[in-house]
């Protein structure tokens, strides 16, 4: 989809370094992540406030060059459609240019029909190209912090969505 949301940097860190953070998460999108996020099949679970919770999987992993998460099931407080997300496609290409190492990163699906795409875009923007980067770049990303775990509450209304 050509009108999905994606973004591009470069950095001088190798493709290997990129990978690792990619597969890192916690380090430059949430703390608020349960499960494993790093081998092909695993699932976790990213949650902000009360605001957003979502399942992804990792469908395709290929060490220093791709990571796909897919999205098995998206709850947002914002918007009529709760599941906006609901089997879109998070997609981290990692290529050599010019001898630096490219991102590209897709979140295929997202489209500006959402009503969540404005916000979405925003945070996407601002968590891969700045927090993601600085990940890269300094070793130190900036995710959401940690609010004290997922809201037992807030996971019960979300599964009735789905």
């Amino acid at each position: 989809m050509s009108t999905s949301f994606s973004t591009t940097f470069l950095v001088d860190q190798t493709p290997k370094e990129v990978f690792n953070a990619v597969n890192n998460p916690r380090g430059w999108w949430s703390e608020e992540i349960e499960g494993n996020t790093a081998k092909l099949n695993e699932e976790f679970l990213y949650h902000f406030k009360d605001v957003h919770v979502t399942k992804l999987k990792l469908t395709e992993v290929v060490p220093d060059k791709k990571v796909v998460w897919l999205v098995l099931d998206n709850y947002f407080d914002f918007t009529e459609d709760k599941t906006e997300w609901k089997d879109t496609k998070i997609i981290f290409e990692i290529t050599e240019k010019d001898g630096k190492t490219q991102l590209q990163f897709t979140h295929l699906g997202l489209v500006p029909d959402y009503e969540c795409y404005k916000i979405c875009f925003d945070a996407w923007s601002n968590y891969i190209n700045n927090s993601l980067r600085n990940l890269i770049v300094t070793g130190k990303g900036t995710p959401n912090p940690k609010e004290g775990g997922f809201n037992a509450e807030l996971l019960k209304k979300w599964e009735l969505q789905g």
